[in-house]
């Protein structure tokens, strides 16, 4: 059964990874990054205790691991293609800093549903939680793109984020 959802997943994932070609701006950017979170909430099962779950399932184990990278090299992309110089040399310091920025959205994107549910154990996956969740999770993989942009594209984001922002307060605020 897992065997055949994790399929399903990943055949409906790497539809939205192709997709990342056609990001072209930051509100392409934000739509792109909303899927990425919803498809995670949809197969959340898996991401709900990803270790424990890859320890006890060696297909997973093997196959994991190259969805991540794969999402970090679309993730690299939508850098590339939004930040106003070209794409910096293989191996230079800038293309590191970018590979860098890529698997730090992966990491919250991947572990972003655990944080949530640390945060607040008895709510968090509800289904009447899931917009709120998501909408905070693709707040914050977008910041780490925020700095990387020109002016214009950056308060543009930063616009899309406040017309989104999720009805419930950030479990962490004061």
């Amino acid at each position: 059964l897992i065997n055949t959802l994790f399929d399903q997943y990943e055949e409906a994932l790497n539809g939205l990874l192709h997709a990342s070609d056609s990001v072209h701006n930051v509100e392409d950017a934000w739509f792109f990054t909303h899927r990425l979170f919803e498809l995670v909430w949809q197969y959340r099962f898996l991401y709900r205790d990803l270790n424990n779950l890859l320890s006890r399932n060696r297909r997973l184990e093997t196959q994991f691991p190259p969805i991540l990278l794969r999402q970090r090299g679309a993730l690299r992309g939508l850098l590339d293609t939004l930040q106003p110089s070209p794409a910096p040399a293989p191996g230079s310091d800038e293309s590191a800093q970018r590979d860098a920025v890529a698997a730090n959205m992966v990491v919250l994107l991947t572990y972003w549903l655990s944080y949530e549910y640390v945060l607040q154990p008895r709510s968090a996956l509800e289904p009447e939680n899931a917009q709120d969740a998501l909408l905070r999770g693709a707040y914050h993989v977008l910041g780490l793109l925020a700095p990387h942009l020109d002016a214009a594209p950056r308060a543009h984001l930063q616009t899309l984020i406040a017309a989104y922002r999720p009805v419930s307060a950030d479990p962490l605020a004061p």
